[in-house]
């Protein structure tokens, strides 16, 4: 693999139209799915020179799972639209990778057989569940209990969707229902109905207590983009939050993740566990959140680009090759150790005072 961008290029052009739009698509005009690109174009590291080997490894410990590096698969629904394996393809790549794989509630494979075959491949591997809570609250519970006894590591909550976005792409191609033998396996009922997915426009903090209450999982917020909510995650006593804007999927013309990241850093103070996703494409798009304070990093698009081209094989490659270009900017940069990945190494034109690392 060259690129990410060329991988993209090919999965369009082998998936049917209306499965390659809803896939790229975001709302309306798409203002903040572009930006979300165009961010990282915009921020410029700012390398040092003879400073030796980067000393030590980019593994983690992400709320009880191990990683080899901060990168991780983001949720994305409708794997089967892209590959006939769906999410066990993806869930098996990302374990071969001891990475971590956040699963959609809108997943074509219900959570059980995800996780049995990650575990299968390696027992190590990542898995977190994400869920909307749902308006009927047992509905949510069994699915907790689910995840639970299926030995989930986390569960990720979205909150940035009171209601459905506008994805004027899916309303031009009038894509509203799954092909005939396609479900979102999680949603099925214990009378064996399958459930469409609701959204409670009523959601608040309350229900994060709620949730609290009902599970001994992490639970992570996704869909965060004000510093004040991160506050209040904190205050709630939460372990980590995903900054992310729905890939640009929900409200139309909110900031990119990376240009809030930076306050939102600073808002969490090293108090919560800070993942984002959105626009990332590049190993140094990686290292640029890193820098400005993310923990790890999601990437949800590029799986799906994986899996299309070639299936399990193609998931794994795009996470080595990630891996292999952000090793490659650590050292480009003249990072030492991991002390040395922080805001010093992104170029700021209009405050050109440096923060020295190392």
């Amino acid at each position: 693999m060259i690129s990410l961008s060329d991988l993209e290029k090919q999965a369009l052009a082998l998936l049917p139209k209306a499965h390659a739009d809803y896939f790229i698509g975001g709302s309306e005009r798409e203002v903040t799915a572009n930006a979300n690109l165009q961010s990282f174009d915009g921020l410029q590291l700012w390398p040092r020179v003879l400073r030796g080997n980067f000393e030590g490894d980019l593994n983690i410990d992400l709320l009880g799972s191990q990683l080899d590096y901060p990168i991780l698969a983001a949720p994305t629904a409708f794997h089967k639209l892209a590959h006939p394996e769906g999410e066990l393809a993806t869930a098996r790549a990302i374990a071969r990778c001891n990475s971590l794989m956040i699963v959609s509630m809108a997943s074509n494979t219900a959570i059980e057989t995800i996780t049995e075959a990650a575990y299968e491949v390696n027992p190590r591997a990542g898995i977190w569940l994400q869920i909307y809570i749902q308006p009927d609250r047992d509905f949510t519970r069994r699915l907790i209990r689910r995840a639970e006894k299926s030995d989930c590591k986390g569960l990720v909550v979205t909150v940035d969707s009171p209601v459905f976005g506008v994805r004027e792409r899916d309303i031009r191609n009038n894509f509203s229902e799954l092909p005939e033998g396609l479900y979102c396996a999680n949603m099925k009922d214990p009378d064996g109905i399958f459930r469409d997915i609701d959204f409670d426009s009523g959601l608040n903090w309350n229900d994060i207590a709620w949730l609290r209450d009902n599970t001994q999982l992490p639970i992570i917020l996704k869909g965060i983009l004000h510093p004040e909510d991160i506050r209040l995650a904190i205050q709630h006593n939460l372990q980590s939050v995903m900054i992310s804007n729905h890939g640009g999927r929900q409200l139309d013309g909110v900031p990119a993740t990376i240009h809030v990241l930076p306050l939102l850093a600073q808002a969490a103070d090293g108090r919560i566990r800070l993942l984002v996703d959105g626009g990332i494409r590049s190993g140094s798009d990686v290292l640029k959140a890193l820098a400005l304070g993310a923990d790890a990093v999601a990437i949800g698009r590029p799986v799906i680009w994986g899996l299309a081209v070639d299936g399990e094989q193609g998931v794994q490659a795009v996470f080595q090759h990630l891996h292999k270009q952000l090793l490659s900017s650590v050292r480009l940069c003249g990072c030492r150790n991991r002390d040395d990945i922080n805001s010093g190494l992104i170029f700021t034109p209009n405050n050109q005072e440096a923060k020295p690392y190392g």
